[in-house]
C-alpha cells in the first residue's frame, strides 16, 4: 500500500491490524506511507513507514501480539506503564490486553511481526505440557543486542526476505508455511522474557538430537512426496530400528505416524485458510495422500470432523 492520504492510511493499515487513531504531529507535513504485508494463517510480516512524524493510538490490540523492530529512525512507545525509546538497538513487543500509544519519527521504518494470540497460547501450552496459568505478557522492551534479541531479529528479517522472494506465505498455504509460523511463535516464547519464562525454563524440553531433527526436517520437506521408512532413515544417517526407537522415545509415535500426522496437520492448515483455500482433493494430494477415503477417515480421527466440514465454525488450530 502506498498513499499520502491520512484517512486512507488509517483505514488500510487498520484493516491489517486493528482500528486505531492516526494523526500527523506537524499539521502541514505530508505523509508518504508505505506498507508491505504478507500473511500466513496465524501471523503476518510487515514493513511500515509513514514518512512524517505521527502519533498512533491503537488502544488494546485485543487478538494479537505485535513485535516492532525499527530499521531506521526512532519511536517513543508507551505500553504497560513503560516509556520506551525504540531504535536500531531496541525493539518493542506489544501485548494484546494492554493499551499502547506511539509517536513515530518521520524517518522511522519498522519491520513488524504480528502473531495471533490464540495461536501463541496454543504453542505455549504445547511447549510447557500443561495449561497456562493466565494470559501471556511479554516484557515490552526487547534489547536487540541481547542473544535472544539478535536471534529474533535475524529470524524476522529472514522471513521478510523469504516473503520478498515469494518463498513464504505465497499462494496456497504449504507445510513449510506451517513450520515457519510454529517457529516464530516458539522464538517469541523462548527468546523474549515473559511472565511464563520460568515455567518454560523448568519444562524439560531439550533440543532434539541432531539425527532425529534431520529426520523431522526431511519429513517436513517431503510432505507431498511418496517417501518410505527407509528414505527417512537413510536421510537421517540411521538404521531403521534406531530411527524407530528414537521416534518412540522422543514423540511416542513411529516415524510413519509422525509423517501421517504432519501431513494431516498441513492439510488441515490449508483447509482452514481464509484466502486461496484449496478443495479437499487438492489438499489431500498436495500433502501426500493418494487415497481420498483413507485421508477422510484419518482426518476425522485427528480433528473430529471430515475435511469437507473444515472451516464451518471451527476455531483455527
Amino acid at each position: 500500500m502506498r498513499t499520502g492520504d491520512l484517512d486512507e492510511a488509517r483505514h488500510r493499515v487498520g484493516q491489517k491490524f486493528c482500528d486505531h487513531r492516526l494523526d500527523i504531529t506537524q499539521r502541514h507535513s505530508g505523509l508518504a506511507v508505505r506498507h508491505n504485508h504478507v500473511a500466513g494463517q496465524y501471523s503476518s510480516i510487515n514493513y511500515l513507514h509513514y514518512g512524517a512524524d505521527v502519533t498512533i493510538d491503537p488502544g488494546m490490540l485485543g487478538s494479537f501480539y505485535l513485535l516492532q523492530i525499527p530499521l531506521s529512525g526512532h519511536a517513543n512507545i508507551r505500553h504497560r506503564g513503560d516509556d520506551i525509546l525504540a531504535n536500531a538497538t531496541s525493539a518493542t513487543l506489544l501485548n494484546p490486553d494492554r493499551e499502547t500509544t506511539m509517536r513515530w519519527s518521520s524517518d522511522c521504518r519498522k519491520l513488524l511481526l504480528q502473531i495471533d494470540r490464540d495461536h501463541l497460547e496454543t504453542a505455549a501450552q504445547q511447549l510447557i505440557g500443561t495449561e497456562l496459568p493466565g494470559p501471556i505478557r511479554f516484557a515490552s522492551h526487547v534489547d536487540l543486542h541481547s542473544k535472544g534479541g539478535r536471534r529474533i531479529r535475524q529470524m524476522v528479517w529472514a522471513c521478510a526476505q523469504a516473503a520478498e522472494a515469494g518463498l513464504l506465505f505465497k499462494g496456497p498455504l504449504r507445510g513449510s508455511d506451517i513450520r515457519v509460523e510454529q517457529e516464530l511463535a516458539l522464538a517469541l516464547l523462548t527468546d523474549i522474557p515473559s511472565n511464563i519464562s520460568h515455567i518454560i525454563d523448568r519444562a524439560d524440553h531439550g533440543s532434539l538430537p541432531k539425527r532425529i531433527r534431520a529426520a523431522v526436517d526431511y519429513i517436513h520437506e517431503n510432505l507431498s512426496n511418496p517417501i518410505q521408512l527407509v528414505d527417512i532413515a537413510t536421510h537421517a544417517g540411521m538404521n531403521i530400528r534406531t530411527l524407530q526407537k528414537g521416534f518412540r522415545r522422543t514423540f511416542g509415535q513411529s516415524p510413519m505416524q509422525v509423517l501421517r500426522n504432519t501431513r494431516l496437520d498441513a492439510a488441515h492448515y490449508q483447509l482452514m485458510a481464509h484466502r486461496e483455500k484449496p478443495d479437499v482433493t487438492t489438499a489431500a494430494f498436495s500433502n501426500g495422500f493418494s487415497h481420498l477415503g483413507r485421508f477422510a477417515r484419518d482426518y476425522k480421527a485427528r480433528f473430529g470432523h471430515l475435511p469437507s466440514e473444515t472451516g464451518r465454525g471451527q476455531h483455527p488450530g
